[in-house]
């Protein structure tokens, strides 16, 4: 029985690994294709890839329904395949996720749901994510004022290496006090124990 099982499991593995590599062949057929403008093929083979669950196709068939490139503009469709990726762990799509919730494009607005994923991504080293939350935090835009998370979050993205990272840390700090800034680094340094 235990023979059976080992060869059950192994012609299983053999199986994934052919279907997985067909369907990174179609994806980069898909890459390709989209990187020499051809955004009707990336649409097909980005398609079939998406299909079997991967989240990389899933992201860029997002981006397709997205922009209109290849198919027509779907905002729906756009939402359904970037939520694909996004609870894949796609960060990218994560972040993407997030706007998409917060504007409302292909779903309803739902702020909560979008501050979560721009969050997750964020936590995750996207750096254009914490930028995001540093930035609206600072604004209040979708979030109440809060200098001392915006600091953090701009602390978070200057780890990320986000180009203007430094700048906007080095203007929070000015509206803050000397506390504020020691709290500030203490929410980002537990972000960076957890």
């Amino acid at each position: 029985m235990k023979n059976i099982f080992s060869v059950v499991c192994a012609s299983s593995a053999f199986f994934f690994f052919l279907s997985s590599t067909s369907v990174l062949a179609d994806y980069e057929d898909g890459v390709e294709a989209a990187f020499s403008g051809d955004f009707d093929t990336a649409f097909k083979e980005f398609s079939i890839a998406a299909q079997e669950g991967l989240s990389l196709a899933q992201y860029n068939l997002g981006i397709l329904y997205f922009t209109g490139q290849g198919v027509e503009q779907n905002f729906e469709l756009a939402f359904k395949w970037t939520k694909e990726a996004a609870e894949q762990g796609h960060l990218n799509a994560q972040f993407n996720l997030g706007s998409l919730y917060l504007d409302g494009q292909g779903t309803q607005v739902n702020i909560s749901e979008g501050i979560n994923w721009v969050t997750q991504a964020a936590k995750s080293g996207h750096a254009n994510s914490a930028f995001t939350l540093a930035k609206m935090y600072q604004e209040g835009d979708f979030v109440d004022s809060d200098l001392v998370a915006a600091h953090a979050w701009a602390a978070q993205s200057e780890i990320n290496e986000h180009p203007e990272a430094s700048i906007l840390k080095e203007e929070i700090e000015q509206d803050l006090s000397v506390e504020e800034i020691r709290q500030a680094r203490r929410v980002f340094a537990a972000w960076q124990i957890e």
